[in-house]
């Protein structure tokens, strides 16, 4: 009875705009009442949920990418991109691409990616006269690339929420951005022979050379991140910190674009951000730890195994599951509370973890382009002034590759298990 009030109380909350966290909490606070037990669970299990070390990465990894923002680092990468891609048919639809694959290497967000390559991304493609449904379908698209290739806000979350190494989930991420983006490459290859998009002017070297040096800089950031888990030289929460002081560095001293009033400014909406995020993680350990209790992971389980033992079925099946969770729910609080059922399920089917957590965050990035709560729509049509329907119309065609790269990822596993297992294994 109580298992059902609480899930119950959880859509009805969700239902009438309850921010997650404190949808979460108080099912979950009726749940221990109604059963008896002491309110002080509740505290200690909150408490004791975001009580990890790789979480520091969190608000490290959102302050690194605020930087890179603020201080137009940003902008170099992007003139980057549009020097060594622009000359292709559809030139600048391939360098938004291209500059999400580079900026995702620094931030690890969707939504970082949308704010703030996103406005000078689609700026651009205006001016050159590129229609806006294009600008903003492609924009959205191409954001969804920084949470699969390292670093990643979501990765590290479901690592620590299913004991998985970060470095593996890491490593395991980057061929799969990769397809990601060749795919949506071949998309905007497609437009630009349809509407006879214009190149970005021809290959010019002198000017890769000079757009490059100026971005060198920056680009060194993902290498140091990535090189540094790697190699061993730190872990991801030291590589989240050493991200901030690289950025700060640039933004500071290099090109001297931040100043104190930037870095208090930055510091609020990182502490908003990651106090937001941590809540959320919070209270889902208390609701995580109720369906843990009560074996609903295995009995639910049990009753999908029971229905097929098909591995490729299985997966299917969870897909759908977090397809249809993503639809309603933000990210973080969806790793949250899928990981604890859906993980003990992949390993009784022999599912790795790593190969699971990557179907996973791909999967949720799906639902940030899709209504209702779609983030990554919702900060572009703000960023374009583009009506939110709009967006989302701009949007669907390019759902297509994003769909037959999580299709092939999770009928060839070997896509994102072969880089981990020669690193780490």
């Amino acid at each position: 009875m109580a298992l059902t009030v609480l899930f119950v109380l959880l859509i009805l909350f969700l239902l009438f705009g309850v921010p997650v966290a404190v949808a979460l909490g108080l099912s979950s606070l009726v749940y221990i009442m109604m059963s008896g037990l002491p309110d002080v669970l509740l505290i200690h299990t909150m408490s004791g949920g975001i009580d990890s070390f790789p979480l520091l990465a969190i608000p490290f990894f959102i302050l690194a990418g605020h930087l890179m923002n603020t201080g137009g680092i940003t902008t170099k990468i992007f003139t980057f991109a549009r020097a060594l891609v622009g000359w292709l048919p559809g030139g600048l639809g391939h360098v938004n691409v291209g500059a999400s694959v580079i900026f995702a290497g620094m931030s690890g967000a969707a939504v970082a990616d949308a704010g703030g390559l996103g406005n000078v991304e689609i700026k651009a493609m205006r001016e050159a006269g590129y229609d806006t449904d294009f600008s903003v379908g492609v924009t959205a698209a191409s954001s969804t690339i920084g949470p699969i290739i390292p670093p990643s806000l979501p990765l590290v979350i479901y690592g620590v929420m299913a004991g998985v190494s970060i470095g593996e989930l890491f490593a395991a991420g980057l061929i799969p951005g990769l397809l990601m983006a060749f795919s949506l490459m071949i998309m905007v290859a497609y437009y630009a022979r349809k509407r006879n998009y214009p190149k970005d002017g021809g290959i010019d070297l002198c000017n890769i050379w000079r757009t490059f040096k100026d971005a060198f800089l920056p680009l060194l950031t993902p290498i140091i991140i990535v090189g540094g888990i790697a190699t061993g030289i730190f872990t991801p929460t030291e590589a989240a910190i050493a991200a901030v002081c690289y950025a700060m560095f640039l933004g500071l001293v290099v090109y001297k674009s931040l100043n104190w009033k930037h870095l208090v400014r930055v510091s609020i909406d990182t502490i908003e951000t990651s106090a937001s995020i941590l809540m959320i993680i919070a209270s889902a350990a208390v609701f995580a730890w109720i369906l843990t209790s009560n074996q609903v992971a295995v009995l639910l389980g049990d009753a999908l195994l029971g229905m097929t033992s098909n591995k490729q079925i299985l997966l299917l099946i969870m897909m759908l599951m977090v397809l249809a969770i993503g639809l309603f729910m933000e990210t973080i609080a969806a790793i949250t509370i899928l990981v604890p059922v859906l993980l003990p399920i992949a390993l009784k089917a022999g599912i790795d973890p790593v190969h699971l957590g990557i179907l996973v965050i791909l999967n949720l990035m799906l639902g940030l382009l899709t209504p209702p709560v779609g983030m990554v729509l919702f900060v572009l049509s703000d960023v374009s002034g583009v009506k939110f329907s709009q967006c989302v119309r701009a949007t669907m065609p390019f759902l297509v590759p994003l769909v037959a790269v999580l299709l092939m990822i999770a009928f060839i596993p070997e896509i994102a298990l072969w880089l981990p297992n020669y690193v780490y294994r």
